[in-house]
């Protein structure tokens, strides 16, 4: 039996000041004047209180990659950045194409603690794009695995693509597609345009994300299933997005924060912290993700946290791996983005980084509303801090994160997973009978 809590004076969705009540697991009362008889009582006025994190788009690297990351380092920074949930891409070594992968993950996930751990299942066998993994048993295993992708690659064959949205169809699953035209990205460094002309670096065409989106919608609206885009950066997919919600097509799709804030100037450094896939784009794309995301075309922010040893990073540009560890600067990073610039409010926060997220990957007792009786899954936000991120703030095993040295709006201080702390006042708790 978990320790009750009682957080004073939260203001839950940056709203109305409340006592926040959490027994056994869930959130026993919510109102003014609580008390609680042996309840720990945390002070909590001020701070934003918003439903717990869910990140649908993690890389936990485990098993295979262990030197860049663990499912406890990767779900350590989770809690750090008020997530309690997150999926788990595929790309691991051997490939999560299989229940006994997906199993192996889940449990790794349960014996950690620290945050719901939701398998992705491969669309292909090893992600190879050449024949549908074990979509079926993955979604019947102990997993119940509703998200497939073969994230890193691009299902790229249009009758693979076809064959695996009609099989997830049959149990409500969702193909994540990664959008990238492999012929049209050959060699590819960074955004094709004016920087990467003055760079002299192959360039990454705006196109080849999206013809990908384009195909894929008309193929999830014959076959009548749902397809999810990940990583969408520029503003040609969010126009696509918008068309297909406009005609019916159960289509979502997510953002990165580093897509929401980032440009491709950063790259004149060729500092490989800003090597990313997709790329980042122009000021453009930037500006036209921030308004696909406030209007609703874009229906999720998600992180792509991609961790990798120093050495894949402290290279030259074209020998460095694509990818940027995110879950620790999430919300500090769409609080700048979307909320200082009037975009988003707080319940837009909780809905495109929790309620959203779970809905999509079919994920129960994540996402909740803050209100009595729902699972105590919630977070508790600094708004009015303000600091430069550092090495301090990251918890995983890779330190690959383009926000280094940057100053950034507030602070994660409380995390609260199934009834219990995962983070107290900024540091990580301690688990012990809880995992």
């Amino acid at each position: 039996m978990t320790e009750s809590l009682l957080f004073r004076g939260a203001s839950v969705l940056g709203a109305e000041s409340a006592d926040i009540l959490v027994k056994d697991g869930v959130i026993a009362e919510l109102g003014s004047g609580l008390s609680a008889a042996g309840a720990r009582v945390i002070d909590a006025d001020g701070l934003v209180a918003l439903p717990g994190l869910v990140d649908l788009h993690t890389h936990l690297r485990e098993p295979g990659y262990e030197a860049s990351e663990t499912v406890l380092s990767g779900t350590r920074a989770a809690a750090a950045g008020g997530f309690t949930a997150v999926f788990a891409m595929p790309n691991t070594s051997p490939v999560a194409d299989s229940a006994g992968v997906v199993e192996q993950e889940l449990a790794l996930g349960e014996a950690a603690g620290y945050a719901t751990v939701q398998p992705i299942g491969a669309v292909t066998v090893g992600q190879k794009g050449e024949r549908l993994a074990e979509l079926g048993a993955m979604a019947s295993s102990r997993a119940q695995v509703r998200v497939f992708s073969d994230d890193g690659f691009c299902v790229w064959d249009p009758l693979i693509m076809r064959r695996a949205l009609e099989y997830v169809k049959a149990f409500d699953g969702v193909i994540a597609q990664h959008a990238q035209d492999p012929r049209l990205t050959e060699g590819a460094q960074l955004n094709e345009g004016a920087v990467s002309a003055e760079l002299g670096l192959a360039g990454w065409p705006a196109v080849a994300e999206e013809s990908i989106i384009a195909r894929d919608i008309l193929l999830a609206e014959h076959v009548g299933s749902r397809l999810h885009v990940c990583h969408l950066s520029t503003a040609g997919s969010v126009d696509l997005i918008r068309w297909a919600k406009k005609r019916g097509v159960a289509v979502t799709a997510e953002v990165t924060p580093h897509h929401l804030l980032l440009t491709d100037e950063l790259a004149r450094g060729y500092d490989a912290r800003f090597k990313v896939n997709p790329p980042l784009r122009t000021q453009e794309d930037v500006l036209a993700v921030r308004e696909g995301l406030a209007d609703g075309t874009i229906d999720i922010v998600a992180t792509d946290h991609a961790p990798h040893p120093s050495e894949a990073k402290a290279c030259e540009w074209q020998a460095a791996a694509n990818g940027m560890v995110g879950l620790e600067s999430a919300l500090r990073v769409v609080h700048q983005a979307m909320v200082q610039t009037g975009l988003l409010g707080w319940e837009d926060v909780a809905r495109v980084m929790s309620a959203a997220p779970a809905r999509i990957g079919s994920l129960t007792g994540h996402g909740t509303p803050i209100a009595a009786g729902q699972p105590a899954e919630f977070t508790l936000y600094d708004a009015a801090a303000q600091g430069v991120f550092a090495e301090a703030d990251l918890h995983g095993q890779s330190t690959n994160s383009p926000y280094l040295g940057r100053d950034l709006p507030g602070k994660v201080l409380w995390t609260v997973h199934r009834g219990y702390l995962t983070l107290e006042d900024g540091v990580l708790a301690t688990l012990g009978a809880h995992s």
